[in-house]
Parts: structure tokens; C-alpha cells; sequence
């Protein structure tokens, strides 16, 4: 199979459409076209120039090959510099158009018919000419999609003379459009985040040599050498060195993981400190961190419940409406002795019934405003389907580190047994040490005014801690492998016990003879946390599940505090996957979190949500954005999706009623083009004020969750 990059996809059915003629080729019964992270997959054996003509009839193109698009990292910034130039375009289109619109409008009475007319119709084109093309053509070859609606709508308008209607439905549909189109341009960019994310390069040791290596050509049983602040190329074990090792990027757990010989490691980790010897057991593409590549692309790839209803709408109501058209058109006359001027007439009303024009606006405009709304809240949705989809969750899953908690370690637990050396001596030693425990007790330690001991000599022990010699006396920092020298008391061991059970990372500190005391350090959980659980939980969200890399006494520890209904611990990327696999299942879900390790879940969940300082990739990958880096805005965001979608069941079925009971009319004969016109345009403008109801903000309360200065 090879793999293909395809820009100027117009929209989700077009894609599909595409695929089904790419399909019809030889060799073609395989090939897979996503409009979401425009790839093509298909058979090598498939006639390239074939399908190039195929993308060409919707003004698509292939751009390069999977190949280029993975070794490129240079042409990232050109494509997004020719997606930022498309919607840049197609906005100054739209506010041209519409100051043409208002402009008719107030010369409407004042001037030449036919140039109001004529400066309407400029509007229109110019608000989504690529959108009519496909329509027309659509319409011709007898293939129903939104364009072709699109297309009978303003056909319908203009055909009555309603001008300004038109204008309107095309310059309303031309900005959900553009709306849509930057949300999906930054979606189909996240893979190309996160490969950036992966080592390119390894030291294998061939016959004690260290040869730098492309990761790629790693093989099972290599050995590598990782240096101080290097990636680790892939999943293996070490062999040889101690050292703390940043996992997040992989399990999230927050904490470095101290590693020693024997025990595993994952590929993309970082090696704090020390040198470690690794052996490979696993080449690159099956490690950890392509599998989140993987799992990322295959769950963009999906396609969403909206898309397919998108796609049986425009491929049934157009033709049924015709279909009516012409029974009443031709059945009373030639069956019932009608009168053929009559029933024409009554024909030509139905099809100007069946004009789409409120059905397509009972769902854009409230969209539009829902968007707009929580962009004022500091919420970024790239796209309408993500605000509809959001208001049909039932299920929150949350990520611990970063999201529920800050995501930095801090002091919670002291234990003191010697608070005059025990403050002094830690000072002394850790006030020199960039790792992030040192950072966090330090921290402690300036806020309680403590004046550090000059030590005489420092060594650090991989894996261990720190030795330090102050004033003649040897002092040990660390963790509990490094107070072997010490006969730890029974009540001394009951507390270590008691800390970690409430799952603290401890630092030790002793002299020769004694523990001078210990420090219990956690992720600090965020102020606004249980607050917005319990929100979210009035907002009718039935169950809240976080989901971590952390141990499962930690994940209890945070579960209880912030409220949460569920908590699942020791969870791989791929654990986390497979859990918002089985709670899909049961409902709507949707993923938070801000981490690389995260991506996976966010792409596989309905709705992927990121914290707004989380990592590239995770922002990426998500749909939804919060954009002030707190939970505190996102119940008014989940309520504002569930009365959009209130409004947009509302606007449908007043927009099919209205229609229903114009078409009833058609069997005594009574209707005429001005109820068939006050029916559309009713409706139109009834949805259309309903919908902007939504852009109505109420004055928060005093009680509403913000984040703490």
C-alpha cells in the first residue's frame, strides 16, 4: 500500500464521494481517502495520473508521499503557510461579499433593478463560487450532496426574485465553511507535531566503538549509549548505568523513574542524569512512541457519526422533494382530469417548499454563535461537528498530570526528626541540583526562611541521591536505597510506609547514624478541580473517569479529592485507548488531558480536549482547546454545545413542520408561491433568530469556577 498526502479537500462527502471513484479503478478496491487527515492509501499497483485526474474534478491535488511527508519536517511551515493564505482568502471574500450585500440593500430602492441585482448576484459568487461549481456539476450528473442542496437552494431563491435571501444563505454557508476549514487544517497537521516529538538519531556501540546511527536502522539486540539530557531511541532494557529518567512523554506519570540494570525503558523517554547502556528489544516502529503515532493517524482516519448522516441526507431529501414536485406536477392532470396551468403551478410552489434553505441554516448559524460564544470564554473549537459532538457527551475522561493537578511536584508531607540539621543540610545540598524534586524542596525551603550549610563535597549517586560532606560530617539525600547504611527503625519504617501508601515520592535525608527526617512530595492538584467536577456533573454529564500513568495509590489519593466517579492507574498510552474504546460503547465520551502520551486517547475519544499549555501535539490532535490552561470554563462550554444542540433539533423540526404543512396544502389545491415563500422564509428567519439567541450572555454569578490568581 502506499500512502499519499491530498490537499484541497472542499469537504468531508466530497472526499467520500472522491474515494468511491478512486475505488472504481483497477486495483483500486482498497484505497482509503480521509478527508480529516487528507491521506490517501491505496494499492501501489493503481495508476497514479488515473487518480490525479479524479482529485482534479474537485480541485484537489496530491502534494507527496507519506515517505516525504515523514523525512520533511522543513515543508510542515509551507503548508501551513499555504492553509493560513486559503482561509485568509476566503475570509476577505466573505467580507467582501458582504459589505456588496448591505451596500444592495440600501440602494435597493433607490436605484437600477438590474444593478441591485447584478451587485447580489456578485455577492453570492464570491461568497463560495468553488462551492457552486461542484453543485452544478453535482446536479447535472444527477449526484446529490450538501454543494448540489446548497446549489437547488439559491436556485429556489433566485428564481423567485428573493435576492437577498440568497445572498444571505450563501455568505452564512460560505463562513461555516471557512470555520470548518481552519479547524480541520490544524487537525491534519498533528501527525506531522508529533513525529517531530521522535529521537532521529542513535550512539549504537559496535565492538566498543559509539557510532551515530539513524534510529531506523536499529535492530533487537543493539546496544546504545544514552547520554545526560539524549533521548532514548526505543523500548528496551538497561544493561549498564543508573539514572532518573523522564517518562512523560509516554506513561504521563509525572515523577522522573529512577532506572538501574535490568529494568525497562521506553522509547522517546528522556535520561535526566548519568550515562545508561540499553539493550533494544523492540525495532522503532513497533516501540511505544510509534505506536502513538499509529494510534493517532488510524483514529483520525474514522469517520465521524456527523459526517455519515451528512452523507444519507444530501443523498435523499433532494431527490424526494423533486420526486414530489413532479407527481403533483403531472399525477391530478393526466389521472384526475386536472388543469395543467394549475398543477404546474402547484409543482413549481412544492419545489420552492422544498427549498433547503432553513434546513441547511438550522444548524450553521447556531454553530456559528456557539463557537463565537465560547471563543469569548477563551474555548477554541475547531469546527462545528466538534461543538455538536460536545454536547452529546455523557462520559469526561480526564489525564491527572497537567490537567486535574499543575503537573510540578511539590512538598505536601515533612517529617522531621532533626529540624535544625535536617532543614540546613537539605539547603546546602539541593540549592546546586536542577532535578525537579530538588526544585520542589527548595522551593519549601524558601518559603520557611532556612539558611543553607556549605557543603565541602558533592556526589551524585545514579539512581540514588547525593552524597555530601558538610563541616567533616557525611551527609546521604535520596531515596530508600540510599539509606542502606542505616538501621531503619520500626517506626521510621511505619512512616515511610504510611507516606507511600498515600502515594508520595519520598526524599530521604540522613547523617552516619540516623534519619534526620524525610520530605513527601505529589503533584499538586489544581485549586478549580473538584469544583468543576461537581459542575460537570450538574451539567448532566453522567460519569467523570480519570486516567493516568501514575501509580494506582496516587490516582486513588487525587480521584477522592477532586471527586471524579471513576479512576483507573499504571496506564500505558495504549491502556488509555482501550479504556475510551470500552466507554464508548456504553456512550458519548470525550478525553482531556496535555501531554504527548495523551494524543492517542484525545484522537480516539468522540471529543479530544487539550489544556492550553499542554504539548504541540496534544493541541493538535484535540478538538477543542482550552485556551486559559484551567478547567474552570469547561461545564459553560459542555452547556453551551448541549443548547446548541437543543436549538438545532428545534430549528429542524420547525423547518420540516413549516414545510409539512405547506405540502398538505397541495392536496385541496390551495397552495400558492406566497405560502410556499412565507414557508421557506419563515422559517429561514425564524432559525436564524433562534440560533442567535445563543450569542446572549447572561452576567456570570459570583459563584462561577475561575481560576486563582
Amino acid at each position: 500500500m502506499n500512502e499519499y498526502r491530498v490537499k484541497g479537500l472542499s469537504c468531508g462527502n466530497c472526499a467520500h464521494m472522491l474515494e468511491q471513484q478512486i475505488k472504481q479503478l483497477e486495483y483500486g478496491e482498497s484505497a482509503k481517502l480521509s478527508f480529516n487527515s487528507g491521506r490517501l492509501t491505496m494499492d501501489s499497483k493503481v495508476q497514479l495520473f488515473k487518480v490525479e485526474q479524479i482529485l482534479k474534478s474537485d480541485g484537489a491535488y496530491i502534494e507527496q508521499t507519506a515517505h516525504q511527508i515523514e523525512q520533511n519536517d522543513d515543508g510542515h511551515g509551507d503548508d501551513h503557510v499555504h492553509g493560513h493564505n486559503t482561509n485568509k482568502r476566503m475570509l476577505s471574500f466573505l467580507i467582501f461579499s458582504t459589505i456588496i450585500f448591505a451596500l444592495a440593500m440600501y440602494l435597493d430602492s433607490q436605484h437600477n433593478h438590474l444593478l441591485i441585482i447584478s451587485m447580489y448576484l456578485v455577492a453570492i459568487v464570491i461568497s463560495g463560487y468553488t462551492t457552486y461549481i461542484r453543485g452544478f456539476k453535482n446536479l447535472f450528473s444527477l449526484k446529490f450532496n450538501i454543494d448540489t442542496l446548497m446549489s437547488i437552494a439559491l436556485i429556489g431563491a433566485v428564481s423567485i426574485g428573493e435576492w437577498k435571501e440568497a445572498t444571505l444563505v450563501a455568505i452564512l454557508f460560505g463562513l461555516n465553511e471557512l470555520l470548518e476549514g481552519m479547524g480541520m487544517e490544524k487537525a491534519r497537521r498533528s501527525m506531522e507535531t508529533l513525529l517531530r516529538v521522535a529521537p532521529k538519531v542513535a550512539t549504537r556501540i559496535d565492538n566498543g566503538d559509539e557510532i551515530v546511527v539513524p534510529i531506523a536502522s536499529l535492530q533487537v539486540g543493539d546496544i546504545v549509549r544514552v547520554k545526560s539530557g539524549e533521548k532514548i531511541p526505543s523500548d528496551g532494557i538497561v544493561i549498564d548505568g543508573k539514572s532518573s529518567v523522564n517518562e512523560s512523554a509516554i506513561t504521563g506519570e509525572s515523577m522522573p523513574i529512577e532506572k538501574s540494570v535490568g529494568e525497562p525503558v521506553f522509547g522517546g523517554g528522556i535520561n535526566n542524569e548519568g550515562i545508561l547502556q540499553i539493550r533494544i528489544d523492540k525495532a522503532y516502529e513497533d516501540s511505544s512512541l510509534a505506536r502513538i503515532l499509529h494510534l493517532v493517524q488510524e483514529a483520525q482516519d474514522t469517520k465521524t457519526p456527523t459526517e455519515l448522516f451528512i452523507n444519507k441526507f444530501a443523498r435523499y431529501y433532494t431527490p424526494l422533494i423533486m420526486a414530489i414536485a413532479a407527481l403533483v406536477m403531472l399525477v391530478p392532470p393526466l389521472l384526475l382530469d386536472g388543469d395543467w396551468k394549475t398543477w404546474l403551478y402547484q409543482g413549481l410552489a412544492v419545489l420552492i417548499v422544498g427549498c433547503p434553505c432553513s434546513l441547511i441554516l438550522s444548524s450553521p448559524i447556531a454553530i456559528v454563535a456557539g463557537i463565537t460564544r465560547n471563543a469569548r470564554n477563551g474555548i477554541l473549537i475547531k469546527g462545528g461537528v466538534f461543538l455538536e459532538q460536545l454536547g452529546k457527551i455523557d462520559t469526561l475522561a480526564f489525564d491527572k498530570t497537567g490537567t486535574l493537578t499543575k503537573g510540578e511536584p511539590y512538598v505536601e508531607q515533612v517529617v522531621v526528626y532533626d529540624k535544625q540539621l535536617l532543614y540546613t543540610v537539605t539547603a546546602g545540598i539541593e540549592r546546586t541540583s536542577s532535578h525537579p524534586l530538588a526544585k520542589a524542596i527548595m522551593k519549601k525551603m524558601e518559603h520557611s526562611g532556612i539558611i543553607a550549610a556549605e557543603p565541602d563535597e558533592i556526589q551524585t549517586v545514579s539512581g540514588q541521591g547525593i552524597v555530601a560532606v558538610i563541616k567533616g560530617e557525611k551527609y546521604w539525600l535520596g531515596n530508600e536505597r540510599s539509606m542502606e547504611h542505616i538501621n531503619i527503625t520500626k517506626e521510621i519504617q511505619a512512616q515511610i510506609d504510611s507516606l507511600k501508601e498515600q502515594g508520595l515520592t519520598l526524599v530521604l535525608v540522613a547523617n552516619t547514624h540516623q534519619i534526620l527526617g524525610m520530605f513527601g512530595i505529589a503533584d499538586e492538584i489544581r485549586e478549580e478541580s473538584k469544583g468543576v467536577i461537581t459542575a460537570i456533573h450538574r451539567s448532566g454529564i453522567r460519569r467523570t473517569i480519570m486516567l493516568t500513568g501514575d501509580h494506582q495509590k496516587t490516582a486513588e489519593k487525587v480521584a477522592h479529592a477532586v471527586g471524579v466517579t471513576a479512576y483507573y492507574g499504571n496506564l500505558l498510552p495504549e491502556d488509555k485507548v482501550h479504556i475510551i474504546k470500552e466507554l464508548s460503547k456504553q456512550g458519548h465520551v470525550a478525553m482531556i488531558g496535555d501531554g504527548i502520551n495523551d494524543a492517542p486517547a484525545l484522537a480516539t475519544a468522540q471529543i479530544g480536549i487539550a489544556m492550553g499549555k499542554g504539548t504541540d501535539s496534544a493541541i493538535e490532535t484535540a478538538d477543542i482547546v482550552l485556551m486559559q490552561d484551567h478547567l474552570g470554563k469547561l461545564p459553560e462550554a459542555i452547556s453551551i454545545a448541549k443548547r446548541v444542540n437543543r436549538i438545532i433539533r428545534f430549528n429542524i423540526i420547525v423547518s420540516i413542520g413549516l414545510k409539512l404543512v405547506a405540502l398538505l396544502l397541495t392536496i385541496p389545491g390551495l397552495l400558492t408561491l406566497w405560502i410556499a415563500i412565507l414557508s421557506d422564509m419563515g422559517a429561514t428567519i425564524f432559525v436564524t433568530l433562534v440560533s442567535l439567541t445563543i450569542l446572549i450572555q447572561k452576567k456570570a454569578p459570583s459563584s462561577s469556577i475561575t481560576k486563582r490568581p
